[in-house]
């Protein structure tokens, strides 16, 4: 009512309140959290929608294709040893020998690293017969929809909108458990809007010609020329007649002749600028760390690394130890879980953790002389068989044979 005295309403909530002390006069039709309203006037603005990056898209980036291709080569070279007891059996069985029929192990372990890396999971389909293992498929974790039992926390797979599988049919590995999340993380998940950008910068660099409206020269003069004379001069440097064909036998790369003052200027791009050099080194650099990779595996060097011998041999041993064992270990305890009770397998990752064979062959000696090592011991590590007797007695006569005397050098 008209010169009322206007008065806050003593139960309101606290977005009506603001309204009306802001005499914001907005329709209130936005409903809060805790079930008030709250005035379009003041409401924040919507965020953008996050960019969506799948994985194909993400593989279009060199950086990320490298990456990715160095994870799935590094574990598919990895030898597999089965333990018990602490011992290495004799035997491989062989669900570890050929995990999936379909296809070699090294293919196998191929496909689960790069699922790990480019979606966060991987799913493991355990296939058997009589409750025994027979084969294992290897799932595409874009069409399996895990889910909990909020009640139970009986853990159930969704395959292509059916066939509802358990824990006993499937072996759910992930990149990166959060909890609470039934879905792993991977770093593409994680980082889309870097990867995007990575993305957009190097699809913007790439158009710069194609698209961009920067000119390749310019014709300039200090004489004043109207817009007639200008297309003109124009047509004519370009070789075109008045209906904008181009005139029989004109070569491009003929002497030009110029009146009017007229002088053409080339507009040379230096090429930081043209391929976006100092960008790209950053999308480089966010990428390796992103993906776990040292920078000399890239080929490239990274930002604010230094690549020594010394450097690269511990990035490397750094790689394995606190990047690639993440991945590693998920899937020695995938394969643990169906192999037979008691076993335990294992990737031996010696092959990737080896120096240079000087370096190397330097240590075994220094083993064996502290008597730490055995020569078969060693020969284990090098992937050779034990010595046979005939080798024994060679090696013995070698070392019982005393070595010939040298003169003693002396002062002419």
């Amino acid at each position: 009512m008209a010169g009322a005295p206007w008065r806050v309403p003593a139960m309101s909530s606290f977005w009506s309140r603001t309204a009306a002390l802001l005499r914001a006069g907005a329709p209130v039709d936005t409903t809060t959290t805790d079930g008030s309203t709250m005035p379009k006037s003041l409401r924040p603005p919507a965020r953008a929608n996050a960019t969506t990056v799948t994985q194909e898209r993400a593989l279009t980036l060199s950086t990320v294709f490298r990456a990715v291709q160095i994870h799935c080569t590094a574990v598919s070279q990895l030898p597999l040893v089965v333990e018990r007891g602490g011992q290495t059996l004799a035997d491989t069985p062989l669900m570890v020998q050929r995990p999936a029929l379909a296809m070699s192990r090294s293919r196998f372990l191929e496909e689960i690293t790069a699922c790990l890396y480019l979606d966060g999971n991987a799913f493991l389909r355990i296939i058997r017969l009589n409750g025994e293992w027979v084969d294992t498929e290897v799932l595409d974790p874009r069409k399996v929809a895990p889910s909990t039992d909020p009640k139970t926390g009986a853990k159930t797979f969704t395959y292509n909108g059916r066939a509802d599988w358990t824990t006993d049919d499937i072996q759910h590995l992930k990149f990166l458990s959060i909890p609470g999340m039934d879905r792993g993380l991977g770093p593409i998940t994680a980082a889309r809007l870097e990867i995007a950008g990575a993305i957009d910068a190097r699809d913007y660099g790439s158009g710069w010609f194609s698209e961009g409206s920067m000119p390749n020269g310019i014709l300039q003069t200090d004489q004043p020329l109207n817009r007639d004379e200008a297309e003109t001069y124009k047509r004519v440097w370009k070789g075109l007649d008045e209906n904008g064909e181009h005139v029989d036998g004109w070569n491009p790369h003929d002497v030009k002749v110029l009146g009017k003052g007229l002088s053409y200027a080339p507009l040379l791009l230096k090429p930081a600028d043209v391929q976006f050099l100092e960008s790209q080194q950053f999308s480089t650099t966010q990428i390796a760390r992103l993906m776990g990779v040292p920078g000399s595996l890239f080929l490239a060097a990274v930002q604010g690394g230094s690549q020594t011998y010394a450097n690269v041999e511990q990035d490397w041993i750094g790689y394995v130890r606190f990047s690639l064992m993440n991945v590693l270990r998920e899937i020695e305890e995938a394969m643990t879980e169906v192999s037979v009770r008691g076993q335990t397998v294992r990737f031996a990752i010696d092959v990737l953790l080896r120096t240079d064979t000087k370096t190397r062959y330097e240590s075994y000696k220094i083993a064996l002389d502290g008597g730490w090592l055995t020569e078969d011991e060693v020969r284990k590590r090098e992937n050779l068989p034990p010595l046979t007797a005939a080798q024994r007695t060679s090696i013995a006569a070698r070392k019982t044979t005393p070595a010939p005397a040298t003169p003693e050098n002396t002062d002419a």
